[in-house]
């Protein structure tokens, strides 16, 4: 005889990156709209910041809170100030004392710090009699206050200073290279230049690599290449320390799409790693290639171009804030995931990638799009047989949900 076959529908809850919202103000209101130009969250705050960890900071009647991806209130507005949520916390305000805070709106107790630093790639600076050492989300120390300086962290990895001499650390406190150097680059592919009293180099496995003539060394951006100076002129060199591209222009800026920005006299053009002029250097600016392979350049005004030096898009756009804005808008350049911010006629918007403008509008003003955290439901059959089914009913399975920690770009 045949058992009988029992389906069980089950749900799994996770939270993915499944879309990303960009803040912007209209009509004196800031709202947020997501990538296919649509009002998210429909413009009504008179001051808000862009989202980050799946939460946005707003003021309400002179009180800060912060709102989700449907604009519902999730910590209500009762702080006096707030900044943005890195790694599941957030500084806020409270009457007159700045404390930590988590997705609940539950306050942290942190160990003793002069100051509270933001959290950045899981960690937060704290300070303690001149010395600074690092601090988890779960606020533990994960190392003693030891240093002078500690530098934010980009992929995990921060320059610190003590006793005047730079080294790097990862975020667990580990020191990967000693304080040692005059001066320190970020940590890229196991190297970093660095200087050593006059001499500049790359260390690398423990060993400091002079540069023959180097002057100044810049960081490693996506490419095995980054350009330092030598006799006043920009070259490139490898990570080994080699000059691969002889020191010969009067600017440069980093390798993308094996093309990099180059300036000879007054107008910039693009090479390729053979030191070939693939896009002639006609243009009075230029920026670094992004990933969708379009960079922008200046005439006048900031256009964009192809990998092939074919202008798509017209040289008729601001790409950068200026003034007061400047100081609260992130400055990255170009193409971001599908979308480059431009200013036109003093409003901002954003572009695609065939020149056409998201939603057709324009807004006082923009800031880049931010991921957020959405829930979403997962529907899963199961089939058991009959004499399974008391099995079934006695478990139950349940898995945290966990989010994502936000990107720096340098």
């Amino acid at each position: 005889m045949k058992k009988p076959l029992i389906f069980l529908l089950v749900f799994f809850i996770q939270f993915v990156n499944s879309q990303e919202l960009a803040l912007v103000k209209k009509n004196g209101k800031i709202g947020y709209i997501s990538k296919d130009g649509n009002f998210k969250i429909e413009p009504q705050y008179k001051s808000a910041k862009s989202f980050s960890d799946g939460l946005a900071a707003v003021e309400n009647g002179g009180k800060w809170g912060f709102i989700d991806t449907k604009g519902t209130w999730v910590i209500p507005a009762t702080f006096n100030d707030a900044k943005d949520f890195n790694s599941g916390i957030a500084i806020v305000k409270k009457d007159k004392d700045w404390v930590y805070i988590d997705t609940k709106g539950e306050i942290q107790k942190a160990p003793f710090s002069d100051k509270l630093f933001d959290f950045n790639n899981g960690v937060a600076f704290i300070r303690q009699n001149t010395r600074v050492g690092l601090i988890n989300s779960k606020m533990a120390i994960v190392l003693e206050p030891k240093y002078d300086q500690i530098k934010s962290f980009e992929n995990g990895f921060a320059r610190v200073e003590l006793n005047k001499k730079w080294g790097i650390i990862n975020t667990e406190g580990k020191e990967i290279i000693e304080p040692a150097y005059a001066e320190i680059g970020n940590y890229f592919k196991n190297t970093a230049w660095a200087r050593m009293d006059k001499t500049f180099g790359l260390v690398s496995a423990g060993k400091f690599i002079p540069v023959d003539g180097a002057e100044k060394i810049w960081d490693f951006e996506t490419q095995d290449l980054t350009y330092a100076k030598k006799n006043g002129k920009i070259g490139f060199i490898d990570l080994k320390g080699n000059w691969t591209i002889l020191p010969i222009y009067d600017k440069a800026k980093a390798f993308s799409k094996n093309l990099a920005p180059v300036c000879i006299g007054s107008k910039w053009g693009y090479i390729n790693p053979k030191a070939e002029f693939v896009i002639p250097p006609t243009y009075s600016d230029a920026e670094v290639f992004s990933s969708n392979g379009l960079a922008p350049v200046k005439e006048k005004n900031w256009g964009f171009i192809n990998e092939a030096g074919k202008l798509v898009i017209p040289t008729q756009y601001g790409i950068t804030a200026n003034g007061l804005i400047a100081m609260f808008v992130q400055q990255d350049k170009g193409f971001i995931d599908g979308v480059a911010r431009v200013k036109n006629e003093g409003k901002w918007g954003f572009l695609k990638p065939d020149g056409t403008v998201l939603s057709n509008e324009w807004f006082e003003n923009a800031e880049l799009f931010s991921k957020t955290a959405e829930k979403t439901i997962e529907k899963k059959v199961i089939t058991e047989t009959a004499t399974d089914k008391s099995k079934a009913e006695t478990k139950t399975a349940t898995k945290p949900a966990v989010k994502p920690a936000a990107k720096k770009k340098k």
